[in-house]
């Protein structure tokens, strides 16, 4: 493995900017926020940053419906506010790298403003407009085509209608979409997370897509078309032209070898596996499969290890709610931070945020829980049980303002949110953490250190990845020095052979603070991660 290449040995960090830290007390977090808390940040050991969108939006999407990818969201502050944030993060030699949304653009971009003025603009063809629209059904529930009365034709849209697809397949959007790539890299940003990339072409066909037997809408058309991956090349080609800097893209497919085919050395870095990430249930058997299926499909390249993201339940609630043992959520954060891949922590499952669920429509601003909820109203549901709905559908509950304290908007500011903070504020936040020596704070900063220590976890491969009952397994060796993890996700205690590792050296775990390694076997009590080491 290339060991200059700085995201192979890093640990990333998603900072959903609406909900981390609010500097100028209007409720709303920014990029001042997040310089505040850099020192934070290098505590905790973290080596990169995922921005989510800063630039000037509508905010229908939460700001992946972009208005001016030049111009910075002024909620978010200003340009200067975004170079003082970079240039302090490179301080501390903390890397940053944007979300891009490349797929589609606002209804409110000049662009499509343009576009949208008459079949005769110059512009017309930098979106996707037919006279009669096909059965194609956005990812956000609905026809992903809209009317446009004026010019008497139709729009397409992946998503919200307010988001409007570009046209790749025109040479102009290209040029102008890579601009845009080629200005941040000069601004100094450290790669991209790219949005819903497999979605970036359609079919020129136009032709409907089929239904499965249940009448769900099979996605043939519309997303993993050809002419992707060279997009994506000439894309690596531009970045390439600079050192050093990282793709990641969100690939939405539950296929691996799809996914793989984004994945090498002239197209993306990485792309996140949402089969592993994004399990709606706690299943050990199933994060076992995962991760074996990443190791043989991928070919060598490193597959990203996260379970929480701003478009999920977080994992804590996830996979137990909110009496979820906490002694499990810490052996999650020792899978992502010791098995072979990229971690990418979700802001405050450092400290173990859970979930917020919103109380009244009023307090929900994802446009997804807001058309579910409109949705089952329309279907004759009652206010509470379209609710109910709307919360399932809800991508705010994992998006709730970051805990600092116990206070009553929890350090994050001294004006009301633009969101309800947590109750659970007052027991879970950073300040408590801190001072908690068994906290989960203190167990996931204590991992990352072990990680930096071993360069088996940073570059090792693994020599066995294995389950025994319901406990994963494995070993990672690099160069003279071997690692053994054991993660017991099982309720009851395991009895584990360690004839095999004799000379292993124990390291750590989260329950107990020595191990007794004279004998043929070690007992693994329930939630009980187990890390040791030998040099070879």
């Amino acid at each position: 493995m290339d060991m200059d290449k700085w995201w192979k040995r890093s640990i990333f960090y998603e900072i959903y900017i609406s909900s981390f830290c609010d500097s100028n007390n209007d409720g709303i977090g920014d990029l001042r926020g997040i310089t505040s808390k850099l020192g934070y940040l290098k505590s905790l050991g973290i080596d990169g940053i995922w921005l989510t969108p800063y630039y000037k939006s509508p905010k229908v999407d939460n700001g992946y419906d972009i208005e001016d990818y030049y111009e910075i969201n002024p909620d978010y502050g200003t340009m200067d506010d975004f170079d003082e944030l970079l240039r302090e993060a490179h301080k501390r030699n903390i890397k940053i790298i944007a979300d891009l949304v490349l797929n589609h653009t606002s209804d409110k971009h000049k662009w499509f403003v343009e576009s949208k003025a008459s079949k005769d603009s110059q512009k017309r063809d930098w979106y996707i407009w037919k006279d009669k629209p096909n059965n194609w059904e956005s990812f956000f529930s609905g026809s992903a085509w809209e009317y446009d009365e004026p010019t008497k034709q139709y729009y397409y849209h992946a998503f919200a209608k307010e988001q409007v697809d570009l046209n790749w397949s025109n040479s102009q959007v290209k040029k102008a979409m890579l601009d845009v790539v080629k200005f941040w890299l000069d601004k100094g940003i450290d790669g991209f997370r790219l949005d819903v990339i497999n979605f970036l072409k359609v079919n020129d066909s136009f032709a409907d897509n089929p239904s499965d037997e249940n009448g769900e809408q099979q996605h043939i058309y519309d997303k993993d078309q050809a002419g992707i991956i060279q997009v994506i090349q000439e894309l690596r080609d531009v970045v390439e032209q600079y050192d050093d800097r990282f793709l990641v893209g969100e690939v939405g497919s539950d296929n691996i070898e799809t996914i793989k085919e984004y994945i090498g050395d002239t197209c993306l870095d990485a792309a996140f596996n949402f089969n592993l990430g994004s399990i709606e249930k706690f299943d050990v058997k199933r994060i076992f499969t995962e991760l074996k299926l990443m190791e043989e499909k991928l070919d060598g390249q490193l597959p990203t290890l996260f379970f929480s993201s701003h478009d999920m339940p977080r994992y804590i609630s996830r996979f137990g709610g909110e009496t979820m043992d906490e002694e499990r959520a810490k052996c999650v954060a020792v899978l992502m931070l010791t098995a072979r891949g990229i971690p990418f922590i979700y802001y405050g499952d450092e400290i173990g945020m859970r979930d917020y669920v919103a109380e009244s429509i009023a307090c929900m601003r994802d446009i997804q829980g807001v058309l579910a909820y409109e949705k089952a109203i329309g279907n004759g549901k009652s206010y509470s049980e379209a609710l109910i709905i709307a919360n399932q559908r809800c991508r705010d509950k994992s998006r709730s303002p970051m805990q600092w304290d116990a206070s009553e908007y929890a350090g994050f500011s001294t004006a009301k949110p633009w969101m309800e903070v947590h109750i659970s504020r007052s027991v879970i936040n950073v300040e408590n953490q801190l001072i908690d020596g068994n906290s989960i704070f203190n167990h996931y900063k204590q991992l990352i250190s072990i990680r930096e220590k071993h360069k088996s976890l940073l570059y090792g491969v693994y020599e066995k990845l294995d389950m025994q009952e319901n406990a994963i397994y494995f070993v990672r060796k690099y160069e003279s020095e071997e690692v053994l993890v054991i993660i017991n996700f099982g309720i009851s205690e395991l009895e584990f052979s360690i004839e095999k590792y004799q000379g292993f050296k124990f390291v750590y775990s989260n329950i107990r603070e020595s191990l007794d390694l004279s004998k043929s076997t070690i007992r693994v009590m329930s939630n009980e991660s187990i890390i040791m080491t030998k040099e070879v």
